[in-house]
């Protein structure tokens, strides 16, 4: 299989033992099953910043806004030596296409958030960001990010990973050079999509899309991009998912038998009350597309956002 889509991760979720104390934090499900269709690109900001594995333990202390990275017992601070290495770094991981990053929880160098900062005193507050992560996310704004931690939720999984595979999408556009007419198709591409996370964010697209028709730049696709992802961040709940359902079930109205319309309709408000997953009013949708060669839904994203065998829906 063709990975395509890169993502870089905290070295240790892929069982390195590049750790502190020699040890890994290995995630099976992100190295063995979404693996399978992406290429994980490991970075360490420790190691490769030149600490030695084992090393002494460290934390970030001072002000959360800007902490400082020192080892735990000795006190020695390596906040400028992790900075200087970022920097470089980042300038390496411009050049990787990158499409998402894993971060690892709690780290001092890696956690995206809720990063345990300590005071003098030796009171810690749960709101500092890892040294690394801190600089990523500042030099990739729009890239999706998210921790170890918080992927085990599978509402927060599912949006991340179809955020990654959106993110991609668009990069090839950019990278074909696409023109008016390749904007307006990747919109239309991914309407329901953007619906199911925000109906203001779906206008406002469209009015943007409207202008490329007018007036095609760079700048305009930039906007594009960044209100985009920004709307992609905002959590898809079950009501918008129905409203999005409810939406798609309407391009059926004149097909569909009135024993087959209550069918749908009946399995649409058991997702909605939260007996069955989605993936089930999914299926059946997608089986009247097919059978009835919808144009327009045969397009439509939001019903195959990621590899149906991430099994992503079948737990949100």
């Amino acid at each position: 299989m063709n990975k395509w889509v890169k993502i870089g991760i905290s070295s240790c979720l892929l069982g390195e033992q590049v750790r502190y104390d020699g040890g890994h934090k290995l995630d099976h499900y992100l190295r063995d099953t979404l693996g399978q269709f992406v290429q994980w690109v490991p970075v360490c900001p420790e190691t490769e910043a030149g600490l030695p594995v084992p090393r002494e333990a460290m934390h970030l202390t001072g002000d959360p806004k800007a902490p400082r990275l020192v080892t735990r017992q000795t006190g020695v601070d390596h906040t400028e030596l992790l900075w200087q290495w970022s920097r470089r770094k980042l300038a390496e991981l411009e050049h990787q296409n990158l499409c998402g990053f894993v971060f690892k929880s709690r780290s001092p160098s890696s956690g995206m958030r809720g990063v345990k900062v300590y005071s003098t005193s030796g009171l810690a507050v749960h709101k500092g960001v890892g040294i690394f992560a801190q600089a990523f996310m500042f030099r990739f704004p729009l890239i999706p990010v998210e921790d170890e931690g918080r992927l085990q939720d599978p509402g927060i999984r599912e949006n991340f990973i179809e955020r990654v595979f959106v993110y991609r999408r668009f990069i090839d556009l950019i990278q074909r050079g696409g023109g008016i007419g390749d904007l307006v198709s990747f919109h239309t591409e991914h309407k329901l999509l953007i619906m199911s996370h925000s109906t203001q964010h779906l206008r406002e697209l469209g009015k943007l899309v409207s202008n490329a028709k007018k007036d095609h730049s760079e700048i305009l696709y930039d906007q594009y991009f960044q209100a985009l992802m920004n709307c992609l961040r905002l959590t898809a709940t079950t009501k918008k998912h129905t409203n999005v359902l409810q939406h798609i079930a309407g391009y059926f109205k004149k097909q569909l038998a009135t024993g087959d319309k209550a069918e749908l309709q009946e399995v649409i408000m058991q997702y909605h009350m939260g007996l069955i997953p989605l993936i089930v009013p999914i299926t059946l949708l997608k089986h009247y597309v097919k059978k009835y060669n919808d144009s327009y839904l045969r397009r439509q994203y939001y019903l195959s956002p990621h590899p149906l065998e991430l099994m992503l829906r079948n737990h949100v």
